[in-house]
């Protein structure tokens, strides 16, 4: 009997083991599921946009010889005006200097008063047949040498003087510091910007503008107060900035433009360039922008096809766009970043 039940949970197991075999694979697959919605028209006439409040004349300060900065006499936000002193370096090199080329204009001086001896001399001796005419050209010569060694010395005790004074950093113009870098005990070079002075003339809105919008004449600005302010375009910039696909503009403030502190950013308004340019609303999350410009992907046939578009304006959930776009096309509204091209997809139901 024992041996009966052995046997027969040794055939069950045999069986169940025949039985256990892996599940059939999927064979491919199946595209990912994805949220679409249909671009609706925009009838605005108008393009918002963000400025930024910055100087007319934004000037990068250096010192025009390198050193040891021995002294910071500013901060950044400070008002600063003409002629105030900013750093100053460690000058004992630049004062060596000076001495330096004082001896070497004594030295020139000195050899220059000898040459001049010696021509009075041989002139004298030329009247009187003792030396020959060349003997006077060659002493001619070097008194004309000994001139200009003394030429070259002085030039070199300005230039200097000039570096000597170049040891204190100057404002060149009254206005703001919106950047200080400079600190004492870091050895700089000539050149080398340690601070960015905003200078106390006119303010102006900076503005980038997508690709292939011409920025317009004249615009607004909402303050921070609520008032608008009337802008005018004072510069455009001559090519497209290769990273962000935006064309900036500089637009000059005709009002109240001590009312706006550096830095803000504000929101500007201009008027619609035409009204044959179709643009359309989509929500923020269908813009994708992976270095390739913005985007939005369509859904045709089953698969999300890339389309480059310009953002005129972005809102708190939606962006407004222009594009080869039609009404009613269906364009994914989140998980763009996921997407490649032409890749096959499913619309989660509408």
């Amino acid at each position: 009997m024992r041996i009966s039940l052995l046997l027969m949970a040794a055939c069950s197991l045999f069986l169940a083991a025949c039985n256990d075999s892996p599940e059939p694979k999927t064979a491919a697959a199946m595209p990912p599921f994805v949220k679409t919605v249909a671009v609706l028209g925009s009838s605005e006439a108008t393009l918002g946009l963000s400025g930024t409040v910055r100087a007319r004349v934004e000037s990068p300060l250096a010192f025009q010889v390198g050193g040891r900065i021995a002294k910071r006499a500013i901060d950044a936000g400070q008002s600063v005006r003409a002629g105030q002193v900013l750093f100053a370096l460690d000058t004992r090199d630049l004062t060596q200097a000076v001495s330096a080329a004082e001896a070497d204009l004594a030295a020139a001086n000195a050899a220059l008063a000898t040459a001049e001896a010696d021509l009075v001399r041989h002139r004298q001796l030329e009247t009187r047949n003792f030396v020959s005419a060349q003997a006077l050209e060659r002493v001619q010569l070097a008194r004309r040498e000994a001139q200009t060694r003394r030429d070259a010395a002085t030039a070199r005790l300005v230039q200097a003087r000039n570096g000597l004074g170049y040891g204190q950093l100057l404002a060149p113009a009254a206005g703001i510091l919106i950047e200080v870098t400079g600190e004492p005990g870091q050895v700089v070079a000539a050149g080398q910007p340690v601070a960015l002075l905003a200078q106390a003339e006119e303010r102006e809105i900076e503005v980038y503008f997508p690709q292939g919008v011409t920025p317009p004449e004249h615009g607004e600005v909402l303050a921070a107060d609520g008032t608008t302010l009337p802008l005018r375009l004072r510069e455009t910039a001559g090519a497209v900035d290769p990273q962000g696909r935006t064309l900036r503009a500089r637009y000059t403030l005709l009002e109240r433009q001590d009312a706006l502190v550096l830095g803000t950013v504000l929101r500007t308004r201009f008027a619609a360039q035409a009204a044959n340019e179709a643009s359309f609303t989509v929500p923020i999350g269908a813009i994708d922008e992976r270095g390739q410009g913005p985007r939005v992907w369509r859904v045709s046939e089953g698969r999300a096809v890339p389309v480059a578009v310009s953002v005129l304006a972005l809102d708190g959930e939606t962006a407004r766009i222009r594009g080869p776009l039609v009404a009613d096309d269906r364009v994914v509204a989140l998980g763009t970043h996921l997407l490649s091209d032409n890749m096959p997809v499913r619309e989660l139901g509408r």
